[in-house]
């Protein structure tokens, strides 16, 4: 019975040892999570292109590129290199990055970031291509 008991002790005091410097190490301070979506089909692709044109003329928008930024230190780029392309960049809060190009006919892309501290770097390259990006940072 006293084996039994020492066992016991000595696994639940290596177990602690285990444990302490897990539970004492401080919270990560920042971080950020994206989401990505590139169509798989030409009519997801085609919806995709809808909605982001709806969106851009919603928001008093017709085609090229636009950026709408609420917030500082954000930085932002577009560059195209066709006819049709739409390439939207919204970024809300502050310390946040993006740049997207497109090279092609007839593509869209939004890139939507919010809260604090995120990057987005896009690449398009072909025609009637879409695609969106959302990301939070904290």
């Amino acid at each position: 019975m006293n084996r039994q008991i020492a066992t016991l002790i000595q696994a639940t005091a290596l177990a602690a040892a285990i444990g302490l410097p897990l539970a004492s190490a401080p919270a990560m301070a920042g971080g950020s999570i994206g989401f990505y979506y590139s169509p798989r089909t030409t009519r997801d692709a085609r919806a995709l292109d809808l909605g982001l044109r709806a969106y851009s003329l919603y928001d008093g928008l017709r085609s090229g590129a636009h950026i709408r930024q609420f917030g500082r230190n954000n930085r932002a780029g577009v560059g195209q290199d066709g006819a049709g392309n739409l390439g939207i960049i919204r970024q809300e809060g502050s310390g946040h990055s993006a740049v997207l190009r497109q090279d092609g006919n007839d593509n869209s892309y939004g890139i939507f970031q919010f809260g604090r501290n995120t990057d987005a770097n896009v690449a398009q390259a072909g025609d009637r291509q879409s695609g969106a990006a959302l990301l939070f940072g904290w």
